[in-house]
Formats: C-alpha cells, sequence, structure tokens
C-alpha cells in the first residue's frame, strides 16, 4: 500500500469523550472510525490487523476439525422462548425490532438456539457425532455503557464455536482441546504470558464457565490470582468456591484488573432438550445432543493489543497481526531519482511477499517520523538521498528502537 493513496489519516487530537487508550490510539492512528457510543468502523488499517487477528483463530480452530459457516444476524423469538432466553428480564442486552408483516424478531448477540435447532436437520444418529462448527459473526448487544472503547462496543465481532456430541465423554474432549487452542491463539496473539484460565460465572449461559481474562489496566474485570499463576478465579465467584479444592487460601490470592479475551461454556442437554436436537444411540434410543460453547471477542482482542502494545508515541503491533510488516519511508520524495529508487525497493519488497507500506506523502520528515510511530508497524526502513548515496538504509525495530545498517540490496534477505 502507498501510504498517499490510503484515505484514513491520521490525526492529533482526539475528542474528550473518548477516554479509553485503545481507542484513543486507534483512532488518532487511522485504524477505526468511531460512528457513536460503542460502534466503530474498521478501517482498512484496522481491518487488516482484524484479518491477521481471524487467521490466527480460523487455524486453529479448523486444526480442531472445526467448520467454518456464518449464521444469520437475525433471530427467531420462538427459538428464544422455548430456551427461556427471550425475555428482558433474563437477558438484558437484546435488540429487537419488528416485522412490518407483524411478529417481533431479535438481532443476534449469541447463537446458542438457532444453531442449536439448525444441526436438527444434519444430526439423526449417533455416527453423526460429533461436529464442531464456527463463525466470525458481528454480535450486537445493547450494553448499558460502552466506555471501554472497541474492548466493549454494542456492535463487535466474535468467533464463535458449537460442539455437539453424543456423551459428555466426547464433549469434555472437544473442551478441553478447545482450551488448549485457545491458550495457542493467545501465544501468536503475544498475550499468552499474560492471559490465564479461569474459572468465572457462566452469566446468560450457564451456572459457570471458564474464562480466559488478560492482565490488562483498562479491562473491566478482576481476577484473584495465586503467585505461581496456576489458580485464576474471577472476583464474582470468588467468594462462592471452595479454595482448599483449588490447593490455595485467600491470603495467596491476588486481585489483578483483566480484560476477557475469551470463553467457553458447558451446556450439557441445556439448549438441546428444549430445542428437540435429538439423535439415536446404538440401541435406537432418541437421546438428547451434548452441547458446548466456546467464543473469542476478535475487536475485543483489537482494543486489547492497542492496550497492552503501545507507549506514549503511538501503537507497537506484534508481528503476527501488524498491518504491515515494514514501513517504508521516503524522505527526498521530491527528488525523482530518490523517488524512483524508493519505487524500485518497494516492488521488490512487494515480490519478495514481504508486507510493506510505502510513504510516498509529500510532507515533512518529522511528520513522517512521528506518524510511524503512532501507526507502529514492527520495522521502519528510511530511505534519502543520504542512503541511496551510501548503499545503506536504516532499519529501525519499533519494538526496542534498535538501529541497523543494511545494504539495500541484501533488505529483502533480513525480513
Amino acid at each position: 500500500m502507498r501510504q498517499s493513496k490510503l484515505f484514513s489519516k491520521t490525526s492529533r487530537d482526539i475528542s474528550s469523550e473518548e477516554v479509553s487508550l485503545n481507542a484513543q490510539l486507534l483512532i488518532r492512528a487511522g485504524f477505526i472510525y468511531k460512528e457513536m457510543a460503542g460502534v466503530y468502523q474498521l478501517l482498512p488499517l484496522g481491518f487488516e490487523v482484524v484479518e491477521k487477528i481471524k487467521q490466527i483463530i480460523r487455524e486453529e480452530m479448523n486444526g480442531l476439525g472445526a467448520q467454518e459457516m456464518l449464521a444469520t444476524t437475525l433471530q427467531s423469538k420462538d427459538l428464544w422462548e422455548k430456551s427461556n432466553r427471550w425475555s428482558d428480564e433474563t437477558v438484558d442486552i437484546w435488540f429487537k425490532t419488528k416485522l412490518k408483516s407483524g411478529g417481533e424478531l431479535g438481532l443476534a448477540w449469541s447463537h446458542e438456539e438457532p444453531l442449536t435447532n439448525m444441526m436438527r436437520s444434519h444430526v439423526s444418529s449417533y455416527k453423526d457425532l460429533p461436529v464442531s462448527i464456527y463463525q466470525f459473526q458481528n454480535k450486537l448487544r445493547n450494553e448499558l455503557r460502552a466506555k471501554s472503547g472497541i474492548m466493549r462496543g454494542r456492535e463487535f465481532l466474535m468467533k464463535d464455536l458449537y460442539s455437539f456430541t453424543a456423551t459428555e465423554e466426547q464433549h469434555n474432549e472437544i473442551y478441553n482441546t478447545v482450551k488448549e487452542s485457545y491458550l495457542k491463539i493467545y501465544s501468536k496473539l503475544g498475550i499468552g504470558d499474560d492471559t490465564f484460565v479461569t474459572f468465572a460465572d457462566g452469566g446468560s449461559f450457564t451456572d459457570f464457565s471458564h474464562e480466559f481474562q488478560t492482565i490488562c489496566d483498562a479491562g473491566e474485570d478482576y481476577i484473584y490470582l495465586n503467585k505461581d499463576k496456576t489458580v485464576a478465579i474471577n472476583s464474582e465467584i470468588v467468594d462462592q468456591v471452595d479454595l482448599s479444592e483449588w490447593g490455595v487460601t485467600r491470603d495467596e490470592l491476588k486481585k489483578t484488573k483483566t480484560a476477557e479475551v475469551g470463553n467457553i461454556f458447558n451446556f450439557g442437554r441445556l439448549k438441546s432438550e428444549p430445542l428437540g436436537l435429538m439423535f439415536k444411540d446404538e440401541n435406537g434410543d432418541s437421546i438428547p445432543v451434548w452441547t458446548g460453547s466456546y467464543g473469542i471477542g476478535v475487536t475485543r482482542l483489537l482494543g486489547v493489543l492497542a492496550e497492552k502494545f503501545s507507549d506514549d508515541k503511538g501503537l507497537i503491533w506484534p508481528q503476527s497481526v501488524a498491518p504491515y510488516k515494514v514501513h517504508l519511508l521516503v524522505l527526498n520524495n521530491n527528488e525523482p531519482e530518490v523517488r524512483d529508487w524508493a519505487d524500485g525497493i518497494y516492488e521488490n519488497f512487494k515480490q519478495s511477499n514481504i508486507e510493506v507500506l510505502l510513504d510516498d506523502r509529500e510532507c515533512a520528515p518529522g511528520v513522517k517520523f512521528a506518524d510511524s510511530d503512532l501507526i507502529g508497524i514492527p520495522y521502519r526502513v528510511i530511505l534519502s538521498k543520504r542512503a541511496k548515496d551510501e548503499g545503506l538504509v536504516e532499519v529501525i525495530s519499533r519494538h526496542n528502537g534498535e538501529i541497523k545498517k543494511i545494504d539495500f540490496n541484501e533488505i529483502y534477505k533480513h525480513f
């Protein structure tokens, strides 16, 4: 991408109403646009990061044997009434709308009910099980407060996986495999060391669940974490559990600020029984299917990464999710020989399949340096008349500021 063609622009100022660091940085750097409270547009740079996050997740989900699909956002009132989750008293985050022909629809905040119902057309025998399906889809939740930037939106992108098994044993095998897969995902995103499997309240889903909580000062949750970081319990239920079963005392737990980045639920037959998802076992008996649900907030992760990987100059993206790997800064763009030389290097980067953003704008070097710091691409390469004459270009790491001078003919091998 040539930065002169990028329609989104960086900015120095931000609305005083935007109190969260992640939204301030992502808006200023041109990754997102705020439509209204809790609702953000993904601009090209933000879209690139989200696609990288999705691909990391997708590879893990496919590795589990799960199959990707895409469900509708419109939800049937009848299905949710069968599971007793249509009522606003039970689930207080519904967006609902009315059909012109009469009747009421919900806008998806989750998909357990419709996808469990859908599987009635695909599961009839124990031979059809187990099966797992997943999707990336926008969820809509009528949150009372949306003050954490993109980390808690009224509309957000989520990966939700659903498992359907014949037995609890089959379910537990998938559940534990997904748990390990989630930890791999967070490690690939660069937050593995700060993310913990946490025992938690199931909320609107079930009695208890496991959350994946990342240490983050901007988070909305607190967990109690022991010093060895092997036990993590959500603060909402820490007084409800028998700590002796966990091998810790209350004094050994430290209250820690966190952001939830994933959750997994064991529904058992709670969904399949009221919705009529049954299968025939080896004896021909009709039995309800065992179900599970597994979520990761994709756009929430965008916000968490912005909070954790940034400094007073701007964003510092991990290589695994950066919108581009290399930021080429042309400092003498008004000189044809330098511009042509820089264009050649840019094309060679592209041919080498190295993702690159070329700052070919007509603006002062200081502006380019400041914007590069703000956008946070892992490596900055300085292309100038002096570099052309010397045959050496500066490569600067956004992560630690390390500077290397490299022969420009060898620079592609460096990356």
